[in-house]
């Protein structure tokens, strides 16, 4: 069979540009010079509060704060590797033979669940990924609706089958075996060890999903022991564990310990004893852990990273690294059906952001640099972001990156070749004006209230925060929009996005497969299956009619582009062409990338940077040092990383 992972087209990390800032003084040998250190044995690494982890039931979550651990304790078919590439997991062979209408993955046989305590619970067999599937796509079971999107559009059935299961009493639908399931669903077991899927069209990117947890398995064995009904809600001493890592402890607002999982299948990788992730107050307060050696790697916030490049003598100064970007591009989504604290609808801004001139004029009028400075103030605008698509996801066939496409079409000026920012302080003044104007009309009250939320007792999250806050202020003026700042105790999602009371979040998407569908699938109007609409900007409970128009016209476009799946290039356009309508509309506004500066004893270009699924924190393989890595060790890294 075929590996498709030989041939994949899509985009990796490996084809973007690596650079780092040359600081060192030299006065350092690095690695390179004076030979391999001592590895970490027990990596001690952390988290913010705002990225606390909400759920411990992999199929039940598409948060990155809780995959980012999840994906050390459960695995699917496939892994990635350093520069993004997939490589052979639990699945040693996959492929199609028809261009992705049928897809055949055949697994090891010698993959075990374990318990808690590291007690082998059963085999992993095939039967384990329908048992899965069809918890997933049940009604009932994931009333939710996590992780549905991607098999409801690719798998043959799927969407029939959730359908089904929604005609079900709840009883009726959580006491379903899988005969009903296999029956209209398109996948297949034809032994212990191997898996078929059936695709509704030629889907040639669908093995990029399996590092996805919407194909990941789960054991039957598992549900039958804690029941059916206690699934989502129970705790890690009762989950089984087929990954690299058992999540030995998690104490809520603290810390989470993975511990080595001796069954791991396999036992040629390089794996901690340990990893310990400390949540910290903000990266200020992980600063000074790093520096008592508490934490092995920590990134900079804007005063630290000063206060070491401009001082040559700084202890730290040869050892500033400037980290690969990640993943996520980070968007500004607003709540277009926001409820003031008593739960009445707050009219003012439900009002005024469903106006498409007040939203454009925060597009085209609103400079970030000082918010980018406090997470690069070496090269603030390597984190400017302009589209809502990850740059590197996927090309065109003559090499055109997708995001230059979007970029070509929302007519980004060029200047020497290069991309110039959105910004056009004119064309936003008169968006203003005419704003005013129309909202004024509808009897909308100015300056009109922006809610923002951040974590209680973080001074660096205030301290941005507020820049953002000065930021609306100088660019668009207090007495037009004013932004808010409040907080939250520990849940962001429970506190405020439950009830509806931003009006704006900043929040990042990371693809979970090779495809631009995953990123435009977010936002479209009136289909369960997209996570922004339903969960963030509630746009399906708008009531301005012009609003809902255009996020009609958006969704057609992204379903006709969707419904192409022959030719690539064809595909692509009609993506490109929907997702520079969004910005044109200022429908989600693009907010920027993670490209920030470190120090740190991991060597980065030794971690899994792909640009799609859940396995890029994965803690298998990497490179440490108990001594921290200089930027003249990262400059080598990179030449070798770029060959």
């Amino acid at each position: 069979m075929k590996k498709r992972g030989k041939w994949l087209a899509l985009a990796l990390v490996a084809a973007l540009a690596v650079t780092t800032v040359g600081c060192g003084s030299g006065k350092k040998e690095s690695k390179g010079e004076k030979g391999a250190s001592e590895e970490i044995k027990d990596l001690v690494t952390y988290e913010v509060p705002q990225r606390e982890m909400e759920n411990v039931f992999v199929l039940n979550t598409e948060m990155a704060a809780d995959l980012n651990v999840l994906c050390n304790t459960n695995e699917g078919f496939l892994e990635t590797n350093p520069k993004g590439q997939l490589v052979a997991g639990i699945a040693k062979e996959w492929g199609t033979e028809d261009n992705g209408l049928t897809w055949t993955f055949k697994m090891r046989d010698d993959v075990k669940w374990v318990d808690q305590q590291g007690n082998e619970k059963a085999d992993m067999v095939a039967d384990d990924f329908v048992t899965a599937l069809e918890w997933i796509l049940n009604a009932h079971k994931n009333d939710a609706g996590n992780n549905t999107s991607m098999p409801i559009s690719m798998i043959k059935g799927a969407k029939e089958y959730r359908e089904y299961t929604k005609s079900l009493s709840a009883d009726e639908a959580l006491k379903l075996d899988k005969s009903k399931f296999l029956e209209m669903v398109g996948i297949e077991t034809p032994d212990d060890y191997t898996v078929v899927y059936h695709c509704i069209a030629e889907t040639p990117y669908f093995d990029t999903v399996a590092v996805c947890a919407c194909l990941y398995p789960i054991s039957q064995g598992f549900i039958d022991e804690v029941g059916v009904e206690n699934v989502k809600s129970v705790g890690i001493d009762k989950l089984w564990y087929n990954g690299p890592y058992i999540l030995t402890e998690f104490i809520q607002g603290n810390t989470k310990t993975l511990t080595k999982n001796e069954s791991y299948w396999d036992k040629d990788c390089k794996l901690f004893d340990t990893v310990t992730i400390k949540l910290v107050e903000d990266v200020t307060v992980g600063y000074s852990l790093y520096d008592t050696g508490e934490i092995d790697t920590i990134d900079l916030a804007e005063a630290n990273l000063r206060a070491i490049y401009e001082d040559e003598n700084n202890q730290y100064h040869d050892y500033l690294t400037e980290k690969l970007p990640n993943k996520f591009s980070y968007q500004m989504k607003f709540n277009y059906a926001k409820k003031n604290e008593d739960g009445s609808d707050d009219t003012n801004w439900n009002t005024a952001i469903a106006n498409e001139a007040f939203r454009q004029s925060i597009y085209y009028g609103l400079d970030l640099t000082k918010t980018y400075e406090r997470a690069n103030m070496i090269n603030p605008l390597s984190c400017e972001n302009t589209a809502y698509t990850m740059k590197g996801l996927v090309y065109f066939s003559d090499g055109t990156d997708y995001v230059d496409r979007v970029e070509e079409l929302i007519e980004l000026p060029e200047s020497n070749g290069k991309k110039m920012r959105r910004l056009d302080k004119e064309k936003a003044e008169e968006l203003k004006k005419q704003a005013i104007e129309e909202l004024s009309a509808k009897g909308v009250k100015f300056p009109v209230e922006m809610d923002y939320y951040i974590p209680a007792g973080s001074q660096l999250a205030l301290d941005s925060a507020t820049v953002l806050q000065e930021n609306f202020a100088e660019c668009l003026g207090d007495d037009y929009i004013k932004l808010n700042i409040g907080t939250y105790v520990s849940s962001l999602t429970q506190e405020v996005i439950d009830p509806s009371l931003q009006s704006v979040v900043m929040n990042g998407w990371g693809a979970d497969y090779g495809d631009v569908q995953n990123f435009l699938g977010q936002e479209t109007y009136g289909e369960e299956t997209a996570y922004y609409s339903m969960n963030y900007t509630n746009i399906n409970d708008a009531t301005d009619p012009e609003l809902i128009a255009t996020w009609k016209e958006f969704t057609d476009l992204v379903n006709k582009a969707n419904a192409i799946t022959g030719d690539l290039d064809e595909r692509y356009e009609a993506y490109a062409q929907a997702e520079a309508y969004m910005l044109k509309h200022a429908m989600t506004i693009p907010y920027n990338l993670e490209i920030s500066w470190q120090l740190s004893k991991i060597n980065d270009y030794s971690v899994s940077h792909a640009i799609y699924g859940m396995q890029n924190a994965k803690y298998k393989n990497w490179e440490t040092s108990v001594d921290a890595y200089t930027t003249e060790d990262y400059e080598k890294f990179a030449e070798e990383f770029n060959k």
